[in-house]
């Protein structure tokens, strides 16, 4: 008896990509896409932050250096905001000292992820898992 294939993404689940980066943004967005996702793109820290408390996204992958407003202020105000306190955060960022990461994992991050550590695909597969426990 062939077995029915499970689902693997919730049903179109809404993924908040904050990056300044066009090129970056692009092919994250494709990725995700491609997995079933909904992407909801902000190019700067504001918006960012705007968008996730009006659109409250199943899940934000954040950079931290960004035009406007950088992403631990977007990270606090996420955090802050009882409307959106409880969606997962992934830092997605170049920075890599001991400091930023302590500071985005004491901020509420569940991940923080260099970008030049991991293939978008790992990225996709990290945001498949948090969205799908």
């Amino acid at each position: 008896m062939p077995k029915t294939k499970e689902k693997t993404t919730k049903e179109k689940a809404t993924v908040l990509l904050v990056e300044d980066d066009t090129f970056l943004s692009g092919m994250y967005a494709t990725k995700l896409t491609l997995e079933g996702f909904h992407v909801q793109l902000a190019s700067d820290g504001e918006e960012g932050l705007r968008q996730a408390i009006a659109v409250k996204p199943d899940i934000v992958l954040l950079d931290i250096v960004l035009p406007k407003m950088d992403g631990f202020h977007v990270l606090e105000g996420i955090k802050k905001n009882p409307d959106t306190k409880n969606i997962p955060v992934i830092l997605l960022t170049n920075l890599g000292q001991k400091d930023d990461v302590d500071r985005g994992l004491s901020l509420g991050a569940i991940d923080y992820l260099i970008k030049a550590h991991f293939m978008p695909s790992e990225v996709v597969a990290k945001v498949k898992k948090i969205v799908n426990s």
